[in-house]
């Protein structure tokens, strides 16, 4: 009989928690809507496509500034399990976050297996240095900084929130004022252990210190985990562990868990002003 290698699962029975397009093989047609509805965002809105924050060709952004002078920014960190997609699948939230009068921006990275985790952070705080540089320009307050991300975008959404932004120089604590994670993964060690690590090559150490589970959690700046109620057992799971933990280290943590949803729907949640992700979301950057 097959023996466990993490908590009750087998080989195969952790690689199908973690396999989530076999999990949901209707993944397509949630690629094509998410792709129909941000090619009509980027017709419909005035955006800067494209913007580079660094020297990569992954290191790109695009920002569709809101109708208003000094806007909150919500960046979004598309998911893909640090090895798939791209910023270009989710402009679909902007037009529903200009009518708010905020800014959206939309991350690209450079994936995996060119890029480790590691490297794939430093990238994603390099995005979020480079709107609070240029809020200004922008039209935006780099005062009010908020993000959010899906599945790994989730990871790492939660990461940046942890960052101590002042070991980067003369920068505030709260550069990142918020943040709002969907379907995040938040421990490293059952994706080490599972069929993604030939690509993403991560060791034991490497795991545990760029898992947001183990990360010191500010205790100030709000954070929202979402995730859907149809998804895989292990991220139900991890999402329950992570916020028991970071609640009892005493951050300010709020959990979600969004009925009849598998986890390519938990992200539309971003865009959707009937949810209760995104009614948070709204309310914390209109500083409520």
């Amino acid at each position: 009989m097959p023996q466990p290698i993490y908590l009750q699962y087998d080989q195969a029975a952790l690689d199908a928690q973690y396999n989530l397009r076999a999990a949901v093989p209707e993944h397509p047609e949630h690629f094509c809507r998410w792709a129909e509805a941000s090619a009509a965002a980027r017709e419909r809105l005035d955006g800067h496509l494209d913007l580079a924050y660094g020297d990569h060709p992954k290191q790109t952004l695009d920002y569709f500034p809101a109708p208003v002078n000094a806007a909150p920014i919500l960046a979004f960190i598309h998911g893909g399990y640090w090895q798939a997609l791209d910023k270009s699948d989710f402009s679909f939230p902007a037009p529903v976050w200009a009518e708010r009068g905020v800014s959206f921006a939309s991350i690209n990275y450079p994936l995996a297996p060119e890029a480790g985790i590691p490297e794939i952070l430093e990238s994603c705080r390099a995005a979020a240095l480079w709107l609070w540089h240029n809020a200004a320009a922008l039209g935006a307050d780099r005062k009010r900084i908020f993000l959010a991300g899906h599945s790994a975008g989730g990871h790492l959404a939660t990461l940046l929130l942890a960052t101590d932004w002042t070991s980067f120089g003369a920068l505030p604590a709260d550069l990142v004022e918020g943040a709002c994670s969907v379907s995040g993964v938040y421990d490293l060690e059952p994706i080490r252990l599972s069929y993604q690590n030939p690509v993403l090559k991560l060791d034991a150490a490497t795991a545990r210190a760029m898992s947001p589970i183990h990360a010191r959690p500010p205790q100030d700046r709000p954070l929202l985990v979402a995730v859907g109620g149809a998804e895989t057992p292990e991220f139900l799971r991890q999402q329950q562990a992570f916020a028991e933990r970071w609640t009892a280290a005493g951050a300010r943590i709020d959990q979600l868990v969004l009925d009849g949803l598998n986890h390519y729907e938990a992200v539309e949640c971003l865009a959707d002003s009937g949810s209760p992700a995104f009614t948070w979301l709204e309310r914390r950057l209109a500083g409520r």
